[in-house]
């Protein structure tokens, strides 16, 4: 495996020159939304790496290696020497269950040796726990899926996808690896601290939540928010939910927010929150995710020499609350994996990883979700 980054500069030039631009395998692009929507953008990369597949997606920023970028574009090329890739992707069709959209997508690959998907997806028009539930279905349990979900700084406006062409709104890609001679690692940490009670969820649709203990939401978001309150949605980043059902309760998953309802007094959040399970609202402590991004590392590290491409996929709201320190998570991970790990990544508006406890994949909120890849 050879690896390679380029960090776009003003006017569309870049901080380096490519050397991998006749063996890439693949190229993940990842940008800010003004960035990708540059029509000249896709035919640059198209004209540095024509043999490999291009995939990525705008975000809340992006990831070279420690840096945390805001308003540009970074470009990671990657060439494989025994492994192969295949790209899919898909449109979201209005009003389209967002499982429907999933199974669609799984439908388009080949799985005959499909060792893993790095799944992208525009981050405003899915349901991404249901997304997910409809990729993995249509796979073996062996064959793991991550990635995230593409962000749009703190906006909530646009959000956009790019597969093998310019960026879009309204797409779902996905990029299979097959190939014995592949080593992978995952690992997702949040590090988020509870407060205030257990919750039932007591009115629920999907990924609408109605109602807390026989309350609306909002308005019990809005007391415990106080002055934010009128900076909703961005301000409950800053305060997700965890999610507990009853069959698991040991395997709480972590919901952001994406938008409000004042008329019904409703949130719609990034993945399901099932009526019957319970929910506790939860609050950043600084240490806690650093250390969550370290915790994430420690659990995709590979072990072995060679050159190891880690994909960080971390979420706007921990972005919102480390600010200028946003920076101590990635070098975290970095003393972790090592100087011979290249890393690449963005700020999304959810993660897509293996849970913990079980192994089968999920839509996570406010985690430092890390896939790792080498090879023999």
């Amino acid at each position: 495996m050879k690896t390679e980054q380029l960090v776009g500069q003003p006017g569309n030039t870049w901080d380096r020159l490519p050397s991998l631009s006749g063996e890439a395998s693949f190229v993940l692009i990842f940008g800010a939304v003004d960035r990708l929507k540059d029509p000249a953008l896709f035919g640059l990369v198209r004209t540095m790496y024509p043999r490999a597949y291009l995939m990525g997606c705008s975000t809340a920023g992006e990831i070279a290696g420690t840096r945390v970028l805001d308003d540009s574009v970074t470009v990671t090329a990657v060439s494989l020497d025994q492994a192969r890739v295949a790209l899919v992707k898909t449109r979201i069709a209005p009003g389209e269950d967002s499982q429907v959209t999933g199974e669609r997508l799984a439908g388009e690959l080949d799985l005959d040796g499909l060792r893993h998907v790095l799944a992208l997806s525009d981050g405003l028009q899915v349901n991404g726990s249901r997304l997910v539930r409809g990729i993995t279905s249509q796979l073996s349990p062996e064959t793991l899926v991550t990635g995230g979900l593409a962000a749009d700084g703190d906006r909530f406006k646009e959000t956009m996808v790019l597969a093998d062409a310019p960026a879009q709104s309204g797409i779902v890609a996905a990029l299979a690896f097959y190939g014995p001679g592949l080593r992978l690692g995952w690992g997702s940490v949040g590090g988020w601290d509870i407060f205030g009670p257990k919750r039932l969820v007591t009115r629920s649709a999907g990924n609408i939540l109605y109602e807390l203990d026989g309350k609306p939401v909002l308005e019990l978001y809005k007391k415990y928010l106080g002055k934010h309150a009128a900076e909703l949605p961005a301000s409950a980043l800053l305060f997700p939910l965890r999610v507990e059902s009853p069959e698991s309760p040991d395997n709480g998953l972590v919901r952001t927010i994406l938008n409000v309802n004042e008329d019904d007094g409703s949130m719609t959040f990034a993945g399901d929150i099932p009526e019957g399970s319970h929910a506790t609202l939860m609050r950043a402590n600084f240490d806690r995710l650093v250390e969550g991004a370290a915790a994430s590392a420690r659990h995709s590290r590979l072990s072995g020499p060679g050159q190891c491409l880690a994909v960080c996929i971390s979420c706007v709201g921990r972005k919102l609350i480390l600010k200028q320190r946003v920076e101590d998570e990635t070098e975290a991970v970095a003393g972790v994996l090592g100087e011979q790990a290249l890393m690449t990544g963005f700020y999304s508006y959810g993660e897509i990883s293996p849970l913990a406890g079980t192994g089968c994949s999920e839509l996570h909120n406010q985690t430092m979700t890390i896939t790792t890849f080498s090879e023999d």
